[in-house]
């Protein structure tokens, strides 16, 4: 009798197909394999594996998830994984059946996105700017400086996921560049405009870096072909260590840290951008969106504008 694969072998198997056919990246493959392994995980405390578990296991599970406090929206994240495994096997035949096909998910409404107000970014690229440029900093601390407000410029002006922005090549920064050529979600391209002020931000980032240049870093940082050099692993500033930063500069800007992150300013710039009249579809386009309903979850700006249009604007309107 022919032995079953493991877990972590069919686990293998469907990243690897992800990757292949469906061009998922680095943290798509990462979010499967940590939701599949702790699937993997119950199924073994449970006698079962991915091969032979049916349809009331797999609902154990979400009972399982739903007892340890998961949020809907996670529950929800995990019945996906799971449907998306299962449709694998059934079509590599290793598997006969679909035990996830007939599972229904948890209730939920689609939240709306945190969104920091224009004045409280206004507040954060004033404060950015006044570290960039205070006299008595060290040039090390200057350097932090303007590079945060760098970065900070450029997500407001083109709304990147802040993988897309922390692992933008140096070639980004040429004076004379209107557009970016973005490497997004399944390593498609788009290009995204760039407004005077982030045009001028990443310039004086990268004169400051020419300026600091020494011997020592020539080989190193200094001829990285990243516009945000690291000498970690990825080449490039990571997420978590821009992450960090936006929040110190929240703090120092008077706004609570929890409310700030990289993809609170990505919401702040679609929703920005609606507010003042811009079309949706052209929000879609700019954000890297597939799908116009992952775009519609900032409809609710586009109402308030409405009838902010209406009230102001309409000559039956009260006034």
């Amino acid at each position: 009798m022919r032995a079953k694969p493991s877990d972590s072998k069919l686990t293998g198997l469907f990243l690897d197909m992800l990757a292949a056919e469906q061009g998922a990246g680095p943290n798509t493959l990462d979010a499967y394999r940590r939701d599949l392994t702790d699937f993997s995980e119950f199924l073994g405390r449970v006698g079962h594996s991915f091969a032979d578990a049916e349809t009331q296991v797999l609902r154990d599970y979400l009972a399982d998830l739903d007892a340890r406090g998961f949020k809907s929206t996670s529950v929800a994240r995990r019945l996906s994984a799971m449907r998306h495994l299962y449709r694998f096997l059934l079509n590599e035949r290793i598997r006969t059946d679909d035990p996830a096909a007939i599972l229904s998910g948890p209730k939920r409404g689609r939240g709306l996105p945190k969104v920091l107000s224009i004045a409280d970014v206004d507040r954060m690229l004033r404060r950015a700017k006044e570290l960039s440029e205070a006299e008595d900093a060290s040039a090390s601390k200057r350097l932090r400086a303007l590079r945060l407000y760098c970065l900070l410029e450029v997500l407001y002006a083109t709304g990147l996921r802040v993988s897309e922005l922390v692992a933008l090549p140096r070639s980004a920064a040429k004076r004379d560049a209107r557009m970016i050529v973005v490497r997004g979600k399944g390593n498609k391209e788009r290009l995204v405009p760039l407004n005077e002020a982030s045009r001028q931000a990443m310039a004086d980032y990268l004169a400051a870096t020419e300026a600091a240049k020494t011997e020592k870093k020539k080989d190193s940082l200094a001829a990285s072909k990243w516009l945000f050099p690291s000498f970690g692993e990825s080449g490039h500033l990571t997420r978590q260590h821009f992450a960090r930063d936006l929040k110190e500069l929240a703090v120092a800007s008077g706004l609570q840290a929890r409310l700030v992150s990289p993809h609170v300013l990505r919401h702040a710039f679609a929703s920005h951008l609606l507010h003042n009249g811009a079309d949706l579809r052209i929000v879609q386009t700019l954000l890297g969106h597939t799908d116009i309903s992952t775009t519609q979850i900032y409809t609710h700006v586009v109402e308030e504008r409405l009838k902010s249009l209406v009230r102001d604007l309409h000559p039956l309107a009260e006034k």
